[in-house]
């Protein structure tokens, strides 16, 4: 008789999802958004299953505070295109951060999800806000460590 391998099913996932809240002040953009993609994922649980969503929920607080090392405030560039002939749009890392002060953090961990349906349904789970107030106050969020 052979051992069969363990697969949580999806609403085994669901029942166990927890919510985490991270102060992002004077942390680095990069560093915060691998530990929070990292729990958004769940990899930080003994259940990761890599073709399921089995993250955990995430509220970041004070992401107009987070800092970028080097030169990145104003070499760092955040690119759209209309479509249109010539209409490439860059944007600096700074007037980024005065104009949409979550864009930063949302985008960093968009970066690091699966680029498919999966990923879109770990990075609804993250929630991220410029102040230090949030509306999930009722979820009880625990405090996360950015190395979780």
């Amino acid at each position: 008789m052979s051992t069969k391998t363990y697969t949580p099913k999806a609403a085994e996932a669901e029942e166990q999802r927890e919510w985490y809240i991270v102060d992002a002040k004077g942390q680095t953009l990069g560093r915060l958004a691998t530990a929070v993609a990292q729990v958004l994922r769940g990899k930080n649980k003994p259940t990761f299953t890599p073709h399921m969503d089995m993250g955990d929920y995430v509220i970041v607080v004070n992401a107009d505070q987070i800092v970028v090392t080097g030169k990145k405030g104003t070499d760092k560039m955040y690119y759209r295109h209309s479509g249109y002939i010539g209409n490439l749009k860059a944007i600096p890392f700074n007037e980024m951060m005065q104009k949409h002060p979550t864009f930063a953090v949302r985008e960093a961990v968009r970066g690091m999800l699966p680029r498919n349906r999966l990923g879109a349904d770990m990075l609804s789970k993250l929630k991220v806000y410029a102040g230090d107030k949030h509306p999930h106050a009722a979820q009880k969020p625990a405090a996360m460590t950015a190395s979780a």
